[in-house]
């Protein structure tokens, strides 16, 4: 078996074709082999942020082993069982406060579409069929389904199925290049309220954005206007924590570290940690009562929401994390990778930011020419990246976003939480040379292109 696999070569339709993947055979820790002896430090939990706790495992294969000898499967419209109702009531004590009830679901698109739908029924079970529109930070990513796409406000996503999606309201987001203290997102608000208010259902965002506007988060007074507005027009806040959610940025949930408390969550990848997949949608006590006391019925799910299976698994994932304090160590490691990530990174011509909270990270580069404007995409840093990490034995997240006009070249890190110290070094060692090596083939070809100094 060749250590890459191309279009040609494989019966699987690839989301790209033009891109060789590398073959994996097994993995162990956070450390992925291919068949030729290759050997891939992971920094993004299995590529999308879900292998938390790494391979291997023994505790949740054998969770799963012993559940499925039980078993398996039961359809959630006519049978419940341990697994769920136990892993239900758990997460329901991490999230606190007055968080009452919990949907389970088979991912993070189904998660967040259940959350849209939920949004919608709580207005519609008081009385208030008028309000149907959600409002969402224009750079983000909340799945590939018709109505989550329709949340991203992201031409390059939506491109040709935009007759399936259902647009629905965008702010920008507050990045440090376009709106540093959040007013303009907020007056964008303002702006779709005034217009829209008594059509609005929920507000519905990352608290700590993950593939499209890596580790970024708005700042406190976003927050604040945000909860202020809530209260004065009557909609729902709904945080979408499909990636922050089970402790990736050092909390059980990003929220719990915010001034401001939403109505509904969604989580997913670390619920499984890869071992399963499981997602959830918890809601807090007055969001259920709307339905308590009105029809009584929140009806359509997929077929292996809340099975025994997935949610066994979910179980055996939060034993083990509060067994070996995982949260905690995010929560106190998180902040001296970030140091030193940023320290590696700080003289490079490249890189205009770094940023992050616990285990998720993000890299924005900018145009070495004045460390501020978003890179030619022609240029390609992501892929470059990508592909200089690799051939480091690094797997890392980047991503080129540019035609959404929000944001540029990025690149994510999601360790897994039993990263060693020393694992941790590796990764932003190798990172930093392939940044290295990149940043000096890009200002060599803005040096052909334009002939001007450039820094680097």
């Amino acid at each position: 078996m060749s250590a890459f696999v191309h279009a040609d070569e494989t019966a699987v339709f690839p989301r790209e074709l033009d891109r060789p993947y590398p073959f994996v055979e097994r993995a162990e820790g956070v450390w992925l082999y291919g068949p030729g002896g290759e050997r891939y430090l992971d920094a993004v939990g299995g590529g999308a942020m879900v292998s938390s706790l790494g391979a291997g495992v023994r505790e949740l294969y054998e969770a799963a082993r012993r559940q499925a000898a039980r078993v398996s499967f039961l359809y959630n419209q006519q049978f419940t069982h341990e697994p769920q109702e136990a892993l239900a009531r758990r997460l329901v004590e991490l999230a606190g406060g007055d968080f009452a009830r919990v949907h389970f679901t088979t991912g993070g698109a189904e998660a967040n579409e259940t959350a849209v739908r939920l949004a919608r029924a709580y207005h519609v079970e008081r009385g208030d069929e008028r309000r149907w529109r959600t409002v969402s930070q224009a750079q983000a990513y909340h799945g590939p389904t018709a109505v989550t796409l329709g949340l991203t406000g992201r031409r390059a996503l939506t491109g040709a199925f935009s007759p399936y999606v259902v647009p629905q309201l965008y702010i920008p987001p507050a990045t440090w290049r376009l709106d540093p203290t959040g007013a303009d997102a907020l007056a964008a608000l303002d702006e779709i309220l005034a217009a829209h208010g008594d059509e609005v259902a929920a507000f519905l965002c990352e608290p700590v954005s993950a593939a499209a506007l890596p580790a970024y988060s708005p700042p406190d007074r976003f927050w604040e206007g945000l909860a202020e507005r809530q209260k004065r027009h009557g909609f729902l806040v709904v945080f979408d924590e499909v990636v922050t959610g089970i402790g990736r940025t050092g909390s059980w949930f990003a929220f719990q570290d915010m001034p401001i408390v939403p109505d509904v969550v969604t989580t997913a990848k670390g619920l499984g940690a890869g071992y399963a997949p499981v997602g959830a949608v918890l809601c807090r006590e007055h969001v259920y009562e709307a339905v308590a006391s009105g029809s009584r019925v929140f009806d359509l799910g997929h077929t292996w929401d809340g099975a025994p299976l997935p949610t066994a698994v979910g179980l055996a994932v939060l034993d083990y994390l509060e067994r070996h304090d995982l949260v905690e160590r995010v929560r106190e490691r998180g902040p001296v990778l970030h140091d030193e990530l940023e320290r590696a990174l700080s003289g490079s011509s490249l890189v205009a930011e770094v940023r992050g909270r616990g285990f998720l990270l993000g890299v924005d580069y900018a145009d070495p020419r004045d460390g501020r404007s978003f890179l030619d995409p022609a240029l390609g840093v992501a892929r470059k990246i990508d592909t200089e990490a690799l051939a480091r034995g690094l797997v890392v997240y980047s991503t080129q976003p540019t035609a959404d006009g929000w944001a540029g070249d990025q690149t994510l890190l999601a360790p897994a939480f039993v990263s060693t110290d020393e694992e941790l070094g590796e990764i932003v060692s190798r990172l930093a040379e392939a940044i290295a090596a990149v940043e000096q083939e890009v200002v060599r070809e803005l040096r052909s292109a334009s002939g001007a100094a450039v820094r680097g």
